[in-house]
């Protein structure tokens, strides 16, 4: 994985107002988490302006993106066991990301961060990008006036707060009325009050002794006894009406007293009822709330429910039985689009007679003597008959050997093998073998296939060519190396079975005659597969890498034609043994792999061989 950093410039929005510095563009290789099919896969990442963006590739940017998530509101999470990954979530949108190595992990969380710090909403910039006058705007829409919408319920409440309104309209000119009128009333007795200490004084100097003996004042002149200052007008100074609007006042403020003490009963009177539709929506919100945390929590598992946490692992969060439910569902699927193929395969052969019908033949010649089943180990000669040389020639030769030797034992007088499978011919054999919780157990098949040569079998197993004809398990493969004519170092991947992680092999396969010393018994063919390691096909954080050690056994077994008759495929039968010793490495649980096991070999078995009858029919025998 390659990483790199980048100055964006030339562009206002890359830059940070604060410091004026450009904010870092990142970009780089990530491992980024596709679907339970495919799985871990590499794609060009880039950090900029606030969004995370990946693309297919590098050089596939200028076809745009193929997913982008906003940082604002993101949440990025580093994993808590492995050490190279971390996620990121927006809502329920999920981005499971691997870097290569710790560092670049944090590297990339620290960038992403440093985004969401200096971009994301409420950060100072972000403050200064907005402006202070929509805050302020927002503010005083806050403090508008309440509005009476909130009553709507109560039509009557309603039309007394209009009442009140009107009130508070006539009770606010009335006071402002009252308010002149006082005004008017101090300005009217101060000047009286100087006016008349004025007369008096005049008064005093022109009739100093008309006082009368009984005290009273003086009369005018016409007699009247009207005082010398008449009382004042009822209707005040400036014309206003005192009393009337004395009157006025206190009708207005009784009207609004009595239009609050209505107000509040009816208030009383509703106060039970709002309280029961309060605790009804209460009520109804609390459910809906429950409904909606209950939808996001399931919305949330199905979304990662076939993400890498619920994948095969040390920390897988999915159980043994959910496990082996979620591979006996995938393996059904396979097997229904097998079906679906099968209809359109040619038919099905005659099932092969008993081996005793058949005898042995070497070198392309059928015994006269008594028929035997198969030739004793004693009496065949470990000869390859290949001359191929190579630099894995050496490992080549001892793994034939070993299988020479072990594989074609007898499994009857071994209690440690566990007859698993019986269908007619075919005998699937088992002895269970754990490494540090690692199943390894041995397998071990016998077949018959009438009209097929042990040449042919062994043929058909080990050419790449037809691989994928018979071979409905692989997702794809390649030759890596080919070191002779029959020897070739393969790679392939496996179709991944979900919650299962992928697996991929990395094997060299070889095909061998094993040549018999007595003639009377058949010559052995051979392929042998066993895990190499080779420069040009390393691990890779997608696949698990399985390790196998396996070899298909054939034996030819003619029956003599009647008179002189050519040999047919009537006449042939091959005696197969098929041994599988495979890890497989990885976290799935033991009764999982051994179920699989049980119910896949046999499969692959009648499928090979049905595969092999269907190609050979009607064509020369190859011996």
């Amino acid at each position: 994985m390659s990483e790199k950093s980048s100055n964006s410039s030339g562009s206002d929005e890359d830059v940070d107002p604060e410091s004026g510095q450009p904010v870092i563009e990142l970009g780089g290789v990530l491992s980024k988490w596709t679907n339970y099919i495919h799985g871990w896969q590499d794609r060009w990442v880039v950090l900029k302006n606030n969004t995370l963006s990946y693309y297919k590739s590098e050089d596939e940017r200028e076809y745009g993106c193929r997913g982008a998530l906003c940082l604002s509101k993101a949440m990025i999470s580093p994993h808590e066991f492995d050490e190279c990954r971390f996620d990121i979530s927006v809502n329920d949108s999920v981005w499971y990301l691997r870097a290569e190595d710790p560092a670049h992990r944090d590297q990339w969380i620290d960038s992403i961060e440093l985004h969401k710090a200096e971009s994301g909403y409420g950060s100072e910039t972000s403050l200064r990008r907005h402006g202070s006058m929509q805050s302020l705007t927002s503010a005083a829409s806050g403090f508008s006036a309440t509005s009476t919408s909130s009553f709507k319920k109560g039509h009557s409440l309603k039309e007394k707060l209009a009442e009140m309104e009107t009130f508070r309209d006539i009770l606010c000119r009335q006071v402002d009325t009252l308010q002149k009128y006082f005004d008017s009333c101090a300005d009217g007795v101060s000047k009286d009050e100087f006016q008349r200490d004025r007369v008096v004084e005049e008064d005093e100097d022109d009739f100093p002794s008309t006082t009368r003996p009984n005290g009273d004042c003086p009369h005018n002149n016409n007699g009247s006894k009207e005082k010398l200052f008449p009382p004042a007008s009822p209707k005040g100074i400036n014309g206003i009406d005192f009393k009337g609007e004395a009157i006025t006042f206190k009708a207005t403020t009784a009207g609004i007293l009595s239009t609050l003490s209505h107000c509040i009963e009816l208030m009383m009177k509703r106060e039970d009822s709002w309280q029961k539709r309060i605790d009804k929506e209460l009520e109804k919100r609390r459910r809906v709330e429950d409904a909606y945390k209950n939808a996001l929590s399931d919305l949330k598992i199905k979304s990662h429910y076939g993400g890498p946490d619920y994948e095969e692992g040390p920390n897988s969060l999915i159980n043994e039985d959910e496990f082996f439910d979620a591979v006996e569902a995938a393996l059904d699927r396979q097997d229904k689009i097998e079906e679906e193929s099968e209809k359109v395969r040619l038919p099905r052969l005659t099932p092969a007679p008993p081996v005793d019908a058949y005898s042995a033949i070497a070198n392309h010649r059928f015994s006269t003597g008594p028929h035997s089943r198969c030739s004793s180990l004693s009496s065949v000669e470990l000869v390859s008959a290949s001359d191929d040389v190579h630099r894995f020639s050496t490992q080549v030769e001892e793994m034939v050997q070993n299988h020479m030797t072990y594989s074609l034992q007898d499994m009857g007088g071994d209690a440690n093998w566990q007859l698993v499978v019986e269908e007619g011919e075919m005998k699937v054999y088992r002895r269970e073998v754990e490494e540090n919780g690692i199943v390894l157990d041995p397998l071990k098949a016998t077949h018959a296939v009438k009209g097929v040569t042990g040449h042919e079998v062994c043929h058909y197993f080990w050419d790449t060519a037809v691989r994928n004809d018979w071979e409905t398990t692989i997702e794809n493969f390649n030759v890596v190396e080919t070191l002779s004519d029959n020897a070739v170092i393969v790679y392939q991947t496996h179709k991944r079975v979900w919650p299962a992680s992928q697996r991929d092999v990395l094997y060299l396969s070889a095909m061998r005659k094993i040549l018999a010393t007595n003639e009377n018994d058949p010559d052995t063919w051979l392929v042998c597969n066993f895990s190499v390691d080779h420069d040009n096909a390393p691990p890779t954080n997608r696949c698990v890498r399985a390790k196998i050690n396996v070899a298909m056994i054939c034996q030819t077994l003619v029956s003599p034609p009647e008179g002189d008759k050519q040999i047919s495929r009537d006449n042939v039968l091959c005696k197969i043994t098929y041994v599988a010793n495979v890890n497989p490495g990885g976290w799935a649980p033991a009764s999982v792999l051994r179920a699989v096991a049980k119910r896949e070999y046999p499969k692959f078995l009648k499928r090979f061989t049905s595969y092999v009858q269907e190609k050979t029919a009607g064509k020369p025998i190859l011996f």
